[in-house]
């Protein structure tokens, strides 16, 4: 069974390849043009294991804003095509990720049912380039497209670097705890997912 996934999407705001491996070694190559994002999306790919490589052209002379939105949609469809009808996974994932003085608390499931549930503020605006209300469209785009529950609870934290960081690592493990193959069943009462 192979759990991978390649998207291609063209806008006039945006233009994006991206390849996906969910049972991949952690392996990544990420060029977006927004610097701080490339790092937290190399977290995600570190520590889920999955193999990631985006190339993301955007008018980002203008904003972030679209770049980041469209990189989720093209993640999310990513992760939907590559975990194809979840025969086998796990399923749930649940961690709370410190990151230095920063305690956040990630939740999901991959069922089928998009949703994202937010809780997080930011001591500033920005991050190097990043503009940190992009966060929340990022985690909207990807949790709709992929089709999973998603819950983010920052608890507390003081650095906006920090906070940021240990929502993408915490995602991270939860993806990876959640797409873990564990037997040959779909794993819902329903039979599907």
């Amino acid at each position: 069974m192979s759990r991978q996934a390649k998207i291609s999407r063209k806008t006039y705001e945006t233009d994006i390849s991206l390849s996906l491996n969910l049972d991949g070694q952690g392996l990544y190559d990420i060029k977006t043009g927004i610097n701080f994002f490339d790092h937290m999306l190399e977290q995600l790919a570190k520590h889920s294991g999955m193999d990631l490589h985006i190339n993301a052209q955007g008018d980002i002379e203008i904003d972030n804003h679209h770049t980041v939105e469209d990189v989720g949609i093209c993640l999310g469809l990513a992760f939907q095509e590559a975990i194809g009808e979840c025969r086998g996974i796990r399923r749930f994932g649940s961690t709370f990720m410190p990151m230095d003085e920063t305690l956040t608390m990630i939740a999901l499931d991959i069922n089928g049912r998009p949703n994202a549930v937010m809780n997080m503020t930011f001591p500033s605006e920005k991050v190097g380039a990043f503009e940190t209300e992009c966060l929340r469209e990022f985690l909207v785009a990807f949790a709709n497209n992929a089709k999973i529950t998603l819950h983010v609870d920052v608890r507390y934290g003081i650095n906006t670097h920090h906070i940021i960081e240990s929502i993408f690592k915490g995602i991270a493990l939860c993806i990876k705890d959640g797409i873990k193959i564990v037997d040959s069943k779909v794993p819902s009462t329903k039979g599907r997912i």
